[in-house]
């Protein structure tokens, strides 16, 4: 089977499958063959899991082609946060290193119900904090674009993955930007959907909505079907919302124009790159391109390192909390942090932060009757060097801790919006720039159709894959 398959897009091997041109076992043995060549390189996908693959795949193709879901028997890898049945999940840390879960995720179950085939587990930082794919069970992730780089995170090795052809479509999950950060570093697409679009299971609190799991692609219309293929509401996850009734595939190919753009080079929080700014301005300002008024704006979200805080640092105490008791010795500095600032949490402080959400939330609704989708810088930096563990300061700022950087991203977290980092342009030393695509709460359709518009005019479809690169 030719390897100039990996080069195809998704929606055009899903199309292969279900025609029989190609079946599940031979493109999962072309994407193994991929893997062998580039992975060594970047280190992005460190468990595999082809024997578990190529069963599944036989009992897939015991179905008609037109019985086998959505993705028809693609191959897709998933985060090494999730669980899958049989397969290691160390969580980037070596507490869970031997650690083989008999169940999987509500999410891969699906999934794979829907006609994914799991071959392996992307790498992430240790329980997914820090914009920064590295850990002591596998080592860093490097970028393809330039292997002395960071690739970001924490999916990281999904974006990767994607990024080199050895992955066609692949999941991630985001808190604060971990889709849509390595997207942006990778040059591919991620997105952070409304909470609720995609069911998982949930764990330590029904609640928890900081973090969702999202889908990632090479371009608009793959990353819409993986979205289609993830979307649900199921029992098992009771805040799981209903497939819409129109796919959010359709959607992509709408043609859709949004009619008014606003652009924030910084949402008025942070400080930003200048060359960032002025790729993804000019790649905003193409919006007029499709008719659209484009003017400078975002709304008031002065709040949002305050209450991203408090919040994210109490998911870290309900979360993680006996595990400084039982294995402090095998936490990474920044994740004994995260847990201590949130054992040190008062309830007023808490209440505080639900309110600042509410209230960036209601902001956020406020400015979408104005504006179809916001726009901004995906990252405020580009690619940074790998031994740097996270961004310390920008533009002369210096941060306060090691997630502060992540602002322009992390703000749209906390006002429930959906969005979507888009590939906008290349800096000067050809490292990726990412634009993030944001909508009102629960407008994925609507951020997937202006994202296709934009990608469609700013004709930069097709930069990956790619071979990994050295340092430039």
């Amino acid at each position: 089977m030719s390897q100039d398959l990996i080069r195809e897009t998704a929606c055009v091997v899903v199309d292969k499958l279900r025609s029989g041109d190609v079946s599940p076992l031979e493109l999962l043995d072309v994407v193994e063959k991929r893997v062998k060549e580039v992975d060594g390189k970047v280190n992005a996908l460190p468990t595999l899991c082809f024997d578990r693959a190529r069963t599944h795949a036989k009992a897939m193709m015991q179905k008609p082609a037109g019985a086998r879901g959505l993705l028809a028997g693609l191959p897709v890898p998933i985060k090494d946060l999730t669980d899958v049945a049989g397969v290691l999940n160390t969580q980037g840390s070596p507490i869970f290193k031997d650690n083989i879960p008999a169940k999987s995720d509500l999410m891969v179950e699906n999934l794979e119900a829907n006609g994914a085939v799991v071959y392996a587990k992307s790498n992430t930082p240790e329980f997914g904090a820090g914009a920064n794919t590295f850990n002591e069970v596998f080592g860093a992730t490097l970028n393809p674009w330039d292997t002395s780089k960071s690739a970001a995170g924490s999916s990281g090795g999904a974006a990767v993955a994607l990024a080199t052809g050895m992955a066609w479509l692949a999941q991630g999950s985001d808190m604060g930007g971990s889709l849509r950060s390595p997207a942006a570093f990778c040059g591919v697409v991620g997105m952070r959907p409304s909470i609720g679009r995609v069911a998982h299971t949930p764990k330590s609190g029904i609640d928890r909505n900081l973090g969702v799991v999202g889908p990632m692609a090479r371009n608009v219309e793959d990353l819409a079907l993986l979205l289609d293929a993830m979307s649900g509401d199921y029992a098992d996850d009771p805040l799981s919302l209903p497939a819409p009734m129109t796919s959010f595939l359709s959607a992509a190919q709408s043609g859709k124009k949004p009619k008014r753009i606003a652009y924030s080079p910084n949402l008025g929080i942070t400080p930003v790159d200048p060359e960032v700014k002025a790729i993804t301005q000019k790649a905003a300002e193409r919006f007029a391109e499709a008719g659209a008024i484009v003017e400078e704006a975002h709304p008031d979200w002065r709040e949002a390192h305050e209450c991203f805080h408090v919040l994210r640092a109490f998911d870290f105490a309900i979360t993680k909390a006996n595990l400084l008791r039982t294995k402090r010795d095998l936490l990474k500095p920044e994740v004994i942090w995260n847990i201590e600032e949130g054992l040190k949490l008062t309830v007023d402080q808490l209440a505080r932060a639900e309110a600042q959400r509410v209230g960036m939330t209601a902001r956020a609704i406020e400015f979408f009757k104005t504006y179809d989708l916001l726009l901004t810088p995906t990252t405020i930096v580009p690619p940074f060097p790998i031994e740097h563990r996270y961004v310390a300061e920008c533009a002369g700022k210096r941060f306060e801790n090691y997630v502060e950087w992540l602002g322009i991203v992390y703000a749209i977290t906390l006002a429930c919006c959906p969005s979507l980092s888009l590939p906008c342009g290349f800096t000067a030393s050809g490292l990726p720039v990412g634009v993030q695509v944001v909508g009102a709460p629960r407008a994925d359709a609507q951020v997937i159709a202006g994202a296709k518009v934009l990608e469609d005019i700013l004709g930069l479809r097709g930069q990956t894959p790619i071979d990994p690169r050295g340092k430039k």
